[in-house]
């Protein structure tokens, strides 16, 4: 508790806060975000030695090794190759100053601790990572059962008694139609851009 109050009193705290929009230019995740690409900020939590930069496209990590130190790791998770699950929100107690957003991306476990008085942010923000689960969860669905397909239709070939010229033209059309199918399934289902779902949850 004393290391708490004195970590608050010399200004050496790592308990982050949300950065608001006008301020997004002020801080070092901005200048990777690819703006030239259409990519946009909506979520920043900065504290003193880390910054988490949720854009449509990705989680933007400048890491820091430390309050005092000026190096700093970046760190660049897209949302179509890493996943979100176990996303979860824990709120403050009495006594606590910060509340804590937990989540895992791919192989990675993020905790990020942010001052209580952003609470409500926070709530926008766990909204906007559950939706975005879902949608990815449902989505590797749809494309479990592309594949499923795809495979029943090649045994379905396999089985057929054409003679051999005939099932080889069959075979070079079949795969070159399933190929265009799963592809386009593909990029129907396996989102890049996520920037309609902050829109609905983020209310900044």
């Amino acid at each position: 508790m004393f290391g708490k109050v004195a970590s608050d009193v010399l200004g050496i705290s790592d308990v982050g806060k949300v950065i608001q929009p006008q301020d997004y230019d002020k801080v070092d995740a901005d200048d990777y975000v690819m703006h030239e690409d259409n990519e946009k900020i909506f979520f920043l939590i900065k504290s003193k030695s880390d910054e988490y930069c949720f854009t449509n496209k990705a989680l933007i990590h400048v890491d820091g090794t430390s309050a005092a130190s000026k190096k700093r790791t970046l760190r660049r998770f897209d949302y179509r190759n890493n996943k979100f699950s176990l996303v979860e929100l824990e709120t403050a107690g009495t006594m606590d100053r910060d509340v804590e957003i937990k989540f895992k991306m791919g192989e990675n476990i993020h905790s990020i601790d942010v001052h209580k008085q952003h609470l409500e942010e926070l709530k926008d923000l766990y909204k906007a990572l559950l939706k975005i689960a879902e949608i990815t969860r449902d989505n590797d669905t749809y494309i479990g059962y592309a594949r499923q397909s795809l495979e029943t239709a090649c045994s379905t070939l396999n089985n057929s008694r054409s003679n051999e010229r005939k099932l080889s033209d069959e075979f070079k059309e079949i795969n070159e139609a399933a190929y265009t199918w799963l592809v386009e399934t593909k990029d129907k289902y396996s989102v890049k851009d996520f920037g309609y779902v902050f829109e609905r949850y983020i209310n900044n």
